[in-house]
């Protein structure tokens, strides 16, 4: 007999999985479907592992500046394997809380890959055995892979690597091709050049992270190569090649080698042996198209995250999991209608030495839309925290409109980047103005106090600078 559950989620990554125990929050009986570990990629192969290997750059970074404070240390020792090994426990755990939560949340847990049998069954293929599942609404949560371009820039897993290689490889090659300047490239070139590796970073647009503000940008490549990195922008690979010596490439019609190369231009959808297109739901480029509350055109199947497109962030999925499971809940006479997602208000992260973080609009978007800004700045060398800390590198920049006093975009690069950029979405989210942020009293000595000056600096009052 098959098993029958109000809603069945396909894939357990931060989409899937939330989108679950919000499910079950609401009353429904859930399942959930998952072809290889709880917590999808973001748990497993992205941004938490990552994060791990990135704090032990960080660590190598600090001991490595350890004369600065007074404390001689002596030459660190990395022992590669053990490094890694603490990133896949790092995974691991969080892979089996996600567990946890399925089993507190009376969940259960389909083993398999599943596939739509048509608008109302799934069924669940693993080992050779498949089991059927019937439901009232089904989310499409499968996430995205690694991007390739067939026989121009592909991986073999051997020299060229897509991210998932690039965590768990056996040792550290000498020399590294980074193709890509996005979040994805940037983390990665910085871990292993924190290491000792030679990196090359490639990007093919005007400045690493195109997404960022062009002065943050900026100001981060600058950084990277005065600690030795090479960047490379408006550049091109081509002839992209592996084999028993390592890595050729052409890059700008000049041809170099490399032990290693990393693709990381960008994610593709999992929308493939899904049966969507039996049940004419639309798919183009790897996306599925939804509405905002993210049912696909056939109303009782749902999709999130990284299967609708950008941006491929792992909140973003989670929140808009919770946006549709809200939606469903709200159908069957289970709480208010949801919001609907500001995508104007996502912040984007990068967790570089220095980080990087950014919410709203760039200061050339918001010129492009013809409106008046005013534009606040401030340096971490003139933040006592930041100095004590041993970390006076960065930038804060904030952008109002100049009319209104909105805070249309908010932009940092430096330390701790990441943790401070929510309370500028917050102040978004809440349209706080100029006015608020310039009359809050922010703690001293911090890191945060540099959002009040940069604010301040926008009507020429900064108190420090």
């Amino acid at each position: 007999m098959s098993q029958k559950f109000d809603v069945v989620v396909i894939g357990s990554g931060p989409g899937g999985y939330v989108c679950a125990i919000r499910a079950a929050q609401l009353g429904f009986s859930t399942a959930i479907v998952e072809r290889e570990h709880l917590g999808g990629i973001c748990l497993n192969w992205g941004c938490i592992p990552t994060k791990a290997l990135l704090k032990a750059s960080e660590v190598l970074h600090t001991i490595e500046h350890a004369e600065e404070f007074g404390i001689t240390a002596g030459k660190p020792k990395v022992d590669f394997k053990k490094l890694i090994a603490r990133s896949r426990k790092v995974a691991d755990k969080l892979s089996g809380g996600i567990g946890y939560l399925m089993k507190k949340n009376k969940i259960t847990v389909l083993e398999g890959e599943g596939k739509f049998k048509d608008q109302n069954t799934l069924t669940v293929s693993k080992g050779g055995t498949t089991e059927e599942v019937t439901f009232k609404h089904a989310v499409v949560a499968t996430g995205a892979r690694a991007k390739q371009i067939p026989g121009v820039l592909e991986a073999d897993e051997k020299n060229i690597w897509t991210y998932k290689t690039a965590m768990v490889p056996d040792q550290l090659p000498k020399s590294l091709l980074v193709i890509g300047g996005g979040a994805i490239g940037v983390e990665f070139a910085n871990f292993y050049h924190t290491l000792g590796v030679d990196v090359t970073v490639v990007e093919a647009q005007d400045r690493l992270l195109p997404v960022e503000d062009a002065e943050i940008a900026k100001h981060l490549t600058k950084a990277l190569e005065k600690r030795g990195m090479k960047v490379l922008v408006n550049a091109k690979v081509s002839d992209l090649k592996s084999d028993k010596e390592g890595v050729s490439a052409s890059i700008n019609g000049e041809k170099q080698t490399f032990d290693k190369a990393i693709l990381a231009i960008g994610v593709q959808g999992n929308t493939e042996n899904l049966g969507l297109e039996k049940l004419g739901v639309k798919t183009e480029n790897g996306q599925m198209k939804v509405n905002d509350m993210y049912q696909t055109k056939v109303a009782n199947i749902y999709a999130i995250g990284d299967v609708v497109g950008a941006p491929w962030l792992a909140h973003v999925a989670s929140h808009e999991g919770v946006i549709a499971a809200e939606h469903m809940g709200h159908k069957a006479g289970k709480g208010e209608a949801p919001h609907a997602m500001r995508y104007d208000n996502i912040p984007g992260c990068t967790y570089c030495t220095p980080q990087v973080a950014s919410v709203g609009l760039t200061e050339q978007a918001a010129k492009e839309q013809n409106l008046a800004v005013k534009i606040g700045r401030y340096s971490y060398q003139a933040n006592g925290k930041a100095i004590a800390l041993g970390e006076p590198e960065g930038l804060v920049k904030t952008i109002f409109d100049a009319n209104t006093g909105e805070l249309l975009g908010a932009h940092l690069v430096g330390a701790e980047a990441t943790e401070m950029i929510s309370t500028f979405v917050l102040g978004r989210h809440m349209e706080a103005t100029e006015a608020e942020f310039i009359e809050a009293c922010l703690p001293h000595p911090t890191l945060s106090e540099m959002i009040g000056e940069s604010v301040l600096d926008s009507e020429d009052r900064a108190l420090n600078a």
